[in-house]
């Protein structure tokens, strides 16, 4: 069964798709089998595949609105070697859509139920906004893994997006838990950066991944060039970086299941 993995933070800019859509090459150059939800209208992890939003031909709207059978809208070739549902500026009416129908809230997670044993990790690119399409993203997750960065209002808004998936959980899915805390942008040289850092670790403890994402130019570039970082410029800090966290993930899930 595969592990599915919402990537979300109510703050915009803080490194989320690039983390939803470098971490699934990741994994996938890992030999995993991988498949990347854009739950996002903007279509940017769909751009940063390779995939042209413009062009698709199905998309996360066909599947939580029409119902679409959800091996007809995986898209399977991509630049980072792993599958895809695409999004676009269609999936702004999905959201409006999803007001309508019924058990709106669990639209996904019914969908993707029949494909879970397909796949090693399903990671969902959530919208930087709480509503029904990140609702959806949660019920459908085992955990969300928060990218931020550390800077003072980064710090507050944790605070209230835990409280958000703590209040989902209790709604939606009760088995929903924190995947981990990761972060992005970071400059070691920034003094701020650094004591925000610590306050993390000292709060959160093991649920702050080791591994940092540090700026960097390569990373920013990459999605203008339609591919992850590492099919871009492999030896870049942040190409580095992401395959460093894809192989925290493993030992972390390998972990886990040795203890229970």
């Amino acid at each position: 069964m595969g592990k599915v993995i919402a990537i979300a933070n109510q703050k915009g800019g803080v490194g989320k798709t690039t983390t939803a859509v470098n971490l699934a090459a990741s994994m996938a150059a890992t030999r995993r089998k991988v498949l990347l939800i854009d739950l996002d209208p903007q279509g940017n992890a769909t751009m940063g595949s390779g995939v042209d939003k413009y062009e698709v031909e199905t998309s996360i709207y066909d599947l939580l609105i029409d119902q679409k059978p959800v091996e007809d809208v995986i898209v399977t070739e991509t630049s980072g070697k792993y599958h895809l549902i695409a999004a676009n500026a269609d999936v702004t009416a999905a959201e409006i859509k999803l007001m309508e129908v019924f058990a709106r809230e669990t639209r996904l997670r019914r969908a993707l139920e029949p494909i879970r044993h397909d796949y090693d990790y399903i990671f969902i690119d959530c919208p930087p906004s709480l509503n029904l399409l990140t609702v959806n993203a949660m019920a459908a997750a085992d955990s969300v893994l928060v990218p931020m960065q550390c800077e003072y209002y980064a710090l507050e808004g944790l605070t209230a997006l835990m409280d958000t998936i703590e209040q989902l959980a209790s709604v939606v899915n009760p088995d929903l838990a924190i995947e981990g805390l990761l972060r992005t942008m970071y400059d070691p040289r920034n003094r701020l950066a650094n004591d925000v850092s610590e306050q993390l670790k000292n709060h959160f403890g093991d649920k702050v991944y080791r591994t940092v994402i540090p700026r960097n130019v390569r990373l920013a570039e990459a999605p203008s060039f339609g591919a992850p970082a590492m099919y871009y410029d492999k030896g870049s800090s942040g190409s580095r970086a992401y395959l460093a966290l894809a192989g925290e993930v493993i030992r972390r899930d390998e972990t886990t299941r040795k203890a229970s």
